[in-house]
């Protein structure tokens, strides 16, 4: 087996708690359908360009993204927990290099990135994408959106994880960078008839980047801007991926 998917494999099934990868997965479908439908009494639908869709569809579509950048929290704790067990030592003396741990700890975030946006949208099709205007031939953006998402916020939780020096500080600088990146951007509400200067900070958020990808992957609401998105997002996480593996590759087993 190829030495990434057997670091893979064996963070699906020995380092990732169990309760914590389903409570990821499970959490968004509940606050769609709580809050989605309790905010509708504020806000009933949102226009994307020419498409107007409804509230709950609009969050759920965002929540995707949200649980890719949640995810990758992830990325960060397994390496606080090898290096805490003596597992990153034994892994590093083995057949594995670093760069083939920091490709595994990306791809089991997307993997888990990936079932958690399936978990979503299929149970969001009959129900709060009922009504939504599901765009087929833009559907591959969806993928993209999560695949670049989850390259940078697990770049940077690797990074939060290397810098910081105990494990409740990288906890909470990391919650509380998540907590900005998801209400300072068009995760649960558009830039339009924000404060200009709210919507400006919008704009050098990668969350807002990754959520507008994803939904014009879902909806088809293009603007000439999403090329844009779809160009910086890549590159920085291109940047952080790279980063990543350089300060990785400087740690001190």
């Amino acid at each position: 087996m190829d030495p990434v998917l057997r670091l893979v494999h064996r963070n699906l099934t020995a380092t990732i708690d169990k309760p914590f990868l389903i409570w990821q997965i499970i959490f968004p479908l509940v606050y769609i359908f709580v809050a989605g439908y309790a905010y509708t009494a504020v806000i009933s639908s949102v226009s994307l360009g020419d498409v107007s869709i409804d509230y709950p569809a609009f969050m759920a579509s965002g929540m995707i993204g949200f649980n890719v950048m949640n995810s990758s929290l992830i990325a960060g704790t397994m390496i606080w927990t090898d290096r805490r067990n003596g597992m990153f030592e034994q892994i590093l003396v083995g057949p594995f290099t670093r760069s083939q741990y920091i490709a595994s700890n990306i791809l089991t975030i997307t993997m888990i990135a990936f079932l958690s946006a399936g978990m979503i949208f299929a149970v969001s099709v009959p129900t709060v994408f009922v009504n939504a205007p599901i765009s087929l031939p833009t559907l591959p953006y969806v993928i993209l959106s999560i695949i670049l998402g989850s390259i940078f916020f697990g770049s940077l939780a690797i990074i939060a994880s290397i810098r910081l020096r105990s494990s409740e500080r990288f906890q909470i600088t990391i919650n509380t960078m998540f907590l900005f990146f998801a209400f300072v951007s068009t995760t649960f509400y558009p830039a339009e008839g924000a404060p200009e200067a709210l919507a400006s900070a919008f704009y050098v958020n990668p969350l807002t980047y990754l959520v507008d990808i994803m939904r014009f992957g879902l909806f088809g609401t293009f603007s000439s801007f999403i090329v844009w998105e779809a160009v910086i997002l890549t590159a920085i996480s291109g940047v952080m991926f790279l980063a990543a593996t350089y300060m990785l590759a400087k740690l001190n087993a």
